[in-house]
């Protein structure tokens, strides 16, 4: 109210020596006639209505018009006007004054408006970006007071939630928000403000249904703009709730989804060969009299389905080693030849006496990377190849140069991959739906190779065509040159 009344002190003061310095040079100076005059009054009166309102523009209308007649209208320096027609002139100035200050008050009062509405829309949108910022429902309750401080410059804030009785307070101010009077809000569902004290009180609305309570102190804000506050925030903690749920279904199906694919894994792998340790366990008892040669058999077939029993169970703790980050590569330059010499050595028994073709130059760059466990990658490769493929068909291993990169391909002629599956078979347990009864595995094979390869700084793809093979490719970073280091 103070800082009113000395605006409008200021207005006066202005609008007096405006008047003042027009007379003053018109009646010393500059010899003009008296349409000059009331045009140069009227202008200057325009100009005041448009910055201090339209008390001041009232009060320098009836100066201007005094001071018109005093010094321009004959008889000079007399408040007597002789001529009819002046009497009408200075009427339609004093009236042409008053309704154009009207008019530029009105102009100002609406631009005044527009501004201050577009200011509101700024915030609010400045608002509900930071509620979108938000991850969960706590963090969010705990952000909602933070953020009405800091985009409506409020001095304090608190939002009342009823279903957990609790307040959530701004760490802003240390003004004191009546904790009753945001129930009140809630219980009733009205918004209440005490505009003397900068106090509003809003309930959180959504829909028709109140579901908390705003408390917001130091602030100007208008009626709409606390709706619209409540509103966003209402809508906010809403979203949130949902995106949680969400979370936690989708979480629930992807262990759903993996406990079925583990399931089947035990069901059809590790029940292969613990049914034939059975079978030859329970013939060695049986028969007593079985020679040599027949125990001998017998007791390979335990020692082979127990490897591949260790096997499984190797892979699955690897697995988890690997998820975890519970493991540390030893990199060192390493020659793309000794890679895949380790591997093809690695699965000579499994191989047999199938044809692996090699392409890689002699030229090719040492790889940084730890050999054991970049050889783990082409034994991935190479052994899904040799189980999906059939024996007469070779498999080629290639080698390739790029930037930065060395890429290392396995091709072979098996069915191919359904295009919808060449996104999933990096999963863990995930196995083709047409090969998956015919070909003994876990699906643990691809994910393996694929989390050694990130390990390393490089990537993994593969690209298929049905009935004409496969083609996995993977990266490795090529070691520094000795000058380069």
């Amino acid at each position: 109210m103070v800082r009113f009344v000395s605006g409008r002190g200021i207005g006066f003061a202005v609008a007096a020596t405006l008047l003042i310095s027009i007379t003053y040079s018109y009646t010393r100076f500059l010899h003009v006639n008296q349409t000059t005059v009331a045009l140069s009054f009227l202008l200057a009166i325009l100009a005041v209505s448009a910055v201090w309102g339209m008390v001041v523009a009232i009060f320098m209308s009836f100066s201007a018009m005094l001071l018109f007649n005093y010094f321009f209208l004959p008889p000079i320096r007399t408040f007597t006007i002789v001529d009819p027609q002046n009497w009408v002139a200075l009427g339609a100035f004093l009236i042409t004054s008053i309704v154009g200050s009207q008019l530029s008050a009105r102009i100002r009062r609406e631009a005044d408006a527009a501004h201050n509405r577009r200011r509101e829309v700024e915030r609010l949108y400045s608002f509900s970006e930071k509620l979108l910022g938000e991850g969960n429902v706590i963090q969010l309750m705990n952000a909602i007071p933070n953020h009405i401080v800091e985009c409506f410059e409020a001095g304090a804030a608190e939002l009342f939630v009823p279903q957990k009785d609790k307040f959530y307070r701004s760490g802003y101010g240390a003004a004191q928000i009546d904790e009753e009077k945001m129930k009140a809000a809630y219980v009733l569902d009205e918004t209440n403000s005490d505009p003397e004290k900068l106090l509003h009180f809003v309930p959180v609305r959504l829909g028709v249904k109140p579901i908390g309570s705003l408390g917001i102190s130091g602030a100007v804000l208008s009626r709409q703009m606390l709706d619209a506050i409540g509103s966003l925030v209402a809508i906010a903690m809403e979203r949130a709730r949902a995106v949680e749920q969400l979370s936690e279904t989708e979480a629930e199906r992807q262990g759903e989804r993996l406990k079925s694919a583990l399931l089947d894994s035990i069901a059809h792998d590790f029940r292969t060969p613990l049914t034939a340790i059975k079978a030859a366990a329970t013939d060695l008892l049986a028969s007593g009299g079985r020679n040599a040669q027949q125990q001998k058999e017998l007791l390979t077939i335990v020692n082979e389905e127990c490897d591949r029993l260790n096997h499984l169970v190797e892979e699955a703790a690897e697995m988890a080693k690997l998820e975890s980050g519970e493991f540390e590569l030893h990199l060192q330059p390493v020659a793309i030849s000794t890679l895949v010499e380790a591997a093809l050595g690695h699965l000579k028994k499994a191989l047999g006496d199938r044809r692996i073709v090699v392409n890689a130059g002699e030229d090719l760059p040492l790889v940084r990377a730890d050999l054991e466990l970049a050889k783990d990658i082409l034994v991935q490769l190479v052994d899904n190849a040799n189980l999906y493929s059939k024996k007469e068909f070779p498999i080629t291993v290639t080698a390739e140069q790029g930037c930065e990169m060395v890429t290392v391909s396995v091709a072979d002629r098996g069915p191919g991959i359904d295009p919808f599956e060449q996104g999933l078979i990096f999963d863990k347990f995930y196995r083709g739906k047409d090969q998956r009864y015919q070909v003994r595995g876990t699906g643990m094979g691809l994910p393996i190779a694929k989390a050694i390869v990130t390990a390393h700084g490089g990537s993994i793809s593969v690209t298929s065509q049905l009935n004409s093979g496969s083609v996995f490719s993977f990266t490795l970073p090529v070691a520094l040159r000795r000058e380069e280091r």
